[in-house]
């Protein structure tokens, strides 16, 4: 295996299927080797460089190019589209004289389609940057694609088809831009140039395009170089297929005499001539009746009327829209001297400003030095120096002064963010519990009204009411409960009634006491997740956890100084169940009188 080959097994296949590195910086690595690897082997024979262009298809590196490397956006890419460019034309120039051996069917079905597709989308791109965005080096590379294109044209013929066919050329087709035109003539006249059968291998439809486009290009612009190139290129199919001539004769009637009278004396009068004579011919007509009925004239014509029909619109408009233009203008223009005297208020207010800073300053220090003066003369010699003492201490006490505040000012500035996240994180954390808290309360259950008992009662309505039930009673007599059993009935569920109304009482009262020693300790936990760290903890903050109880304080204490004293005990003293007992002072009556007491207190905090 030759170092061409090697390379491009260890080399190019592991950079194009590693997946570590982008897309964007894998391919002027690729670009890079590549053209390394050209250069070393175009010295070679043409059979080695065969064998390499076979190898780079078939280890995918064409592929990759063609399908991945030339679709990414290039202005992301190191080089840019200067990039692009050199990878086409590698491309193009790899896909020629191809040493394929027995895999031609996928080559030519399936690399060549995608090569050819992937260099139309790339000039596609590059003429709309250089005509949108005005960048000259653009439409350069636009040229040298198109050249990459021709040179894959001019050894894959069949390709030409997919070529008139592809919407990436429809749109260069579309565009009225004097350049584009001149790259596409100068295409299909080195194409059929270089390559005599082509025309014979063109369909009836794929030729009428070519042939549409090179008379409208002529017919479009007076430059020389375009006209020579369409006139030379119906001359070659003229000449090269006698139906082509059929074809040119009667789709573009007219045609001779618009050539000699618009492209005499421009250089290439010969030519000229040729093409006339050959369109003079007596040609029988065709007997297909599906050809267009229209001249060229005709087609151009028409085509004036409507590119004079939308630039008289858009000039209507621009007129229309001119007094609005023409404001604006006047209103920017006005805006922006107005801010330039602004400018120059202000500087000159600040200068002023300055100089009169200046000014004050000095006569400050004059009137200091003046008054220190005439204190010096009138304290006696022995306090000169205390009072110099005084005021280099009052100096230094000023100056310290004024450097903390910058300093505290600029610590301020540091620690903006930190004390910004810090109340951020309070406000979040409050809202959570608010958040929990109505959560927490709606999927509590409701809780029962108490029952207050029947309403707007009066006497002399309970004795109506007694009344119409013994009424009821005396005309409809029960036959199983007798009156004096129903009397005692009456009686036992009173008696039920009364002592599931005082039995209700307590329940509400112990019902409220357990909400409100749920609401101390929904208070608490929102203290303690609330509370400052020790470094930064103050008294205030400390009394805030303080029980204001007695009997709960004493118990804390006692907690408190059960764990110091068991933290003080031997290590053989803690191998049994490790519970922590209180002092043996303290008495077992006292501590289940504490326990009665702290159970029976309301632990609130209003």
């Amino acid at each position: 295996m030759s170092l061409a080959r090697k390379d491009t097994d260890t080399g190019l296949r592991a950079l194009v299927a590693s997946t570590n590195i982008k897309p964007e910086q894998k391919v002027p690595q690729v670009l890079s080797k590549l053209q390394d690897i050209l250069n070393r082997i175009s010295v070679q024979d043409d059979g080695e460089l065969g064998a390499f262009k076979n190898s780079l298809f078939s280890h995918g590196i064409l592929q990759y190019c063609a399908g991945v490397a030339l679709k990414l956006n290039y202005a992301k890419v190191e080089g840019g589209y200067a990039t692009a460019t050199q990878l086409a034309e590698i491309l193009s120039s790899c896909c020629v004289g191809v040493d394929m051996g027995g895999d031609t069917e996928a080559f030519h079905r399936q690399l060549l389609p995608s090569v050819t597709d992937s260099l139309l989308s790339l000039a596609s791109r590059l003429m709309n940057r250089a005509l949108g965005n005005g960048q000259p080096e653009m439409f350069r590379f636009f040229k040298k694609v198109m050249g990459s294109v021709c040179w894959l044209l001019k050894a894959h013929g069949h390709l030409a088809t997919q070529v008139l066919q592809s919407d990436h050329y429809e749109r260069m087709l579309m565009s009225e831009e004097e350049r584009v035109g001149t790259v596409c003539v100068s295409l299909w006249h080195q194409l059929l140039t270089a390559n005599s059968e082509l025309v014979a291998g063109l369909g009836k439809g794929p030729l009428s395009v070519i042939l549409d486009d090179v008379v409208y290009r002529m017919a479009l612009t007076s430059n020389p170089v375009v006209g020579g190139a369409a006139i030379r290129t119906l001359l070659l199919v003229a000449r090269q297929q006698e139906s082509a001539l059929q074809l040119i004769i009667h789709r573009f009637k007219g045609l001779e005499g618009m050539i000699g009278r618009e492209w005499r004396g421009r250089g290439f009068d010969e030519d000229v001539d040729q093409l006339i004579k050959l369109l003079h011919r007596e040609v029988p007509k065709p007997a297909d009746h599906t050809e267009v009925k229209y001249s060229v004239f005709e087609c151009v014509r028409a085509a004036c009327v409507i590119q004079a029909a939308w630039r008289s619109y858009q000039t209507r408009r621009r007129v229309k829209n001119l007094p609005r233009a023409v404001r604006s203008l006047q209103r920017s223009f006005r805006e922006r001297r107005r801010r330039r005297v602004q400018q120059a208020q202000a500087v000159c207010w600040e200068e002023e400003l300055r100089l009169q800073l200046c000014v004050r300053r000095q006569r400050a220090r004059r009137e200091f030095h003046q008054k220190q003066l005439q204190l010096l003369q009138l304290l006696p010699p022995g306090q000169v120096q205390q009072y110099l003492g005084e005021v280099e201490r009052q100096a230094a006490i000023q100056i310290q002064r004024v450097w903390r505040g910058h300093r505290e000012r600029r610590n301020f500035q540091q620690r903006r963010n930190t004390h910004t996240q810090h109340r951020a994180a309070v406000v979040l954390q409050r809202t959570v519990l608010r958040f929990l808290k109505r959560r927490r309360a709606e999927k509590a259950p409701p809780s029962l009204s108490p029952w207050n008992g029947p309403r707007g009662l009066t006497d002399s309505r309970r004795a109506e009411l007694k009344r119409e039930v013994e009424e009821h009673i005396a005309l409809h007599p029960s036959s199983v409960v007798s009156l004096e059993g129903s009397r005692e009935l009456h009686a036992q569920t009173q008696a039920l009634l009364l002592q599931h109304l005082q039995g209700r009482e307590a329940e509400l009262r112990e019902h409220t006491h357990t909400h409100a020693l749920l609401a101390q300790i929904n208070t608490d936990l929102e203290l303690l997740l609330n509370a400052p760290s020790l470094s930064v903890a103050t008294v205030t903050d400390c009394d805030v956890f303080r029980s204001r109880s007695a009997p709960v304080a004493a118990r804390a204490r006692q907690s408190h100084n059960a764990l110091l004293q068991a933290g003080r005990l031997p290590w053989w003293k803690m191998l049994g169940d490790g519970d922590i007992t209180c002092p043996e002072s303290e008495s077992a009556h006292k501590d289940h009188r504490l326990e009665a007491e702290f159970n029976s207190l309301y632990l609130g905090r209003s």
